[in-house]
């Protein structure tokens, strides 16, 4: 079986996705739930999934929380709260209080959207970070490549909290080039408590246009640098429809990791996320 260890899930009605902007995103302003994405998920045979935070709203982790309680598909709770925050702590034990608090497996923030490139660095956010490790929590990391060599500071400095790089750290694939974004996940790489996730790379190629040989110079660049041990798959749902289904991610994945061996493919679509969020 499989995990998918990064999907997401909204519901406009209930609050806006302010991201969504543009026409290449016209087909995302839409809602998206655990109904539309179940039969997909059963279909390519994952039996679990790890659900992550779509924008930084305290209400929306309580929300993920209840959908995960109720939900026999959804394993895990990547959520969201203000790590600047004196109270982080405090707040961190109130979510995992709630119903369904047992399903809060990490933390999130959209360093990607943040101007300084050293936002991670910064006194208070450290502090947050340490809250987290503390919560016996992982920290996902979606960045940009310019921002990787703050990543791997931040991941020295707090050597007890387990670091996610969400998407391989966006690599740019529809430009071709590798550095100096193969050079930061190298880095981060060689911290032991860091692992990614072998997810987004097909929104970040050409959309109408990609192949399965776009992809595959920076997924090798991620096996060698993690092994599949330290990695873990993700389809992006429903953020990866803007550039194929579903059933595509799945069977494109399968595909540029046909090399590995039985034992390496289970960790990377299974053992390695059930490891990391305690699924």
């Amino acid at each position: 079986m499989t995990v998918d260890a990064h999907h997401h899930v909204w519901d406009l009605a209930v609050r806006d996705q302010d991201w969504i902007r543009g026409p290449e995103l016209a087909a995302l302003r839409k809602n998206f739930g655990l109904a539309d994405l179940e039969p997909e998920a059963r279909s390519a045979g994952v039996d679990r999934t790890v659900l992550v935070q779509t924008v930084t709203a305290a209400e929306e982790t309580p929300e993920f929380l209840a959908l995960a309680a109720g939900h026999g598909l959804v394993a895990g709770v990547v959520g969201w709260t203000d790590l600047t925050r004196p109270d982080v702590a405090d707040e961190l034990a109130r979510l995992r209080a709630l119903p369904g608090g047992s399903f809060l497996k990490g933390v999130r923030h959209q360093v990607q959207g943040e101007p300084d490139p050293e936002w991670l660095l910064r006194p208070d956010v450290l502090r947050g970070l340490a809250a987290v490790a503390d919560a016996g929590l992982v920290y996902d990391l979606v960045v940009l490549p310019h921002q990787l060599p703050a990543c791997v500071r931040a991941a020295a400095a707090l050597p007890r909290l387990t670091f996610v790089l969400d998407h391989l750290g966006k690599p740019p694939v529809a430009s071709g080039d590798r550095e100096p974004w193969a050079s930061g996940l190298r880095a981060l790489a060689a911290l032991p408590n860091t692992v990614a996730k072998l997810s987004g790379l097909v929104t970040e190629a050409d959309p109408a246009s990609w192949t399965t040989e776009d992809l595959r110079p920076y997924t090798d660049a991620a096996l060698e640098a993690f092994g599949p041990g330290r990695l873990m798959f993700g389809s992006d749902w429903p953020v990866c429809t803007t550039a194929a289904t579903y059933t595509r991610v799945h069977d494109v994945a399968r595909e540029l990791t046909s090399a590995l061996g039985p034992a390496e493919r289970t960790a990377l679509f299974e053992t390695t996320a059930a490891r990391v969020y305690d699924l």
